[in-house]
């Protein structure tokens, strides 16, 4: 499986699934979520579904997946950053001069988990796409059997009654369908 895979219309937004790959149980808190609760982390797969729709012509999807790519303070990037770049440009779907943020406030609440040193962002699944796709996304892996809900409403501030983070209990199969899964959710004739 691609490290980065970009699917849909060449195009400046979508929605995109992390999957990130956390080495050691923590619990964090994610901002003012919950009061700020320490939230338990087990080891393993986690998901996150997230979207970035920009005007045409910009690259909002690309800035994007750069900023959830960088750690904050003098923190290392996570290595995937430099295949999101290849990604894209790969694409023609980033403006040239597309940078990662050189200083990163913690803002989503995917943000504090990525931040933390024992986890790893591995994979990204992008829909490019200017349709709202999130929503969709984020309802089909919740209802999938190997996943399961960390906390009610993480990392889905702006969608009630979704949940954006995920633990994933899956295999390796499952894992190389999810591309073919989440293209059905894109507009019929959407590839470039």
């Amino acid at each position: 499986m691609d490290t980065v895979l970009l699917l849909g219309e060449a195009g400046p937004g979508g929605a995109y699934v992390l999957r990130l790959a956390v080495a050691q149980p923590l619990a964090i808190s994610f901002g003012r979520f919950a009061g700020g609760e320490l939230i338990p982390i087990p080891a393993g797969a986690i998901l996150y579904t997230g979207s970035a729709l920009g005007q045409a012509g910009g690259a909002a999807l690309a800035r994007r997946l750069l900023r959830h790519a960088t750690r904050s303070g003098a923190q290392p990037p996570h290595p995937i950053r430099t295949d999101i770049e290849r990604a894209f440009a790969a694409a023609g779907a980033a403006e040239a001069a597309l940078r990662p943020p050189r200083q990163k406030r913690l803002h989503w609440h995917v943000d504090y988990l990525l931040d933390q040193p024992q986890v790893s962002l591995t994979h990204i699944i992008a829909l490019r796409s200017q349709q709202r796709l999130e929503a969709a996304v984020s309802q089909l892996l919740q209802a999938d059997p190997l996943t399961g809900v960390l906390r009610p409403g993480l990392g889905a501030s702006d969608l009630p009654g979704h949940t954006n983070l995920l633990l994933a209990t899956a295999d390796v199969a499952w894992w190389a369908n999810l591309a073919h899964r989440l293209a059905g959710l894109l507009p019929p004739n959407s590839f470039a």
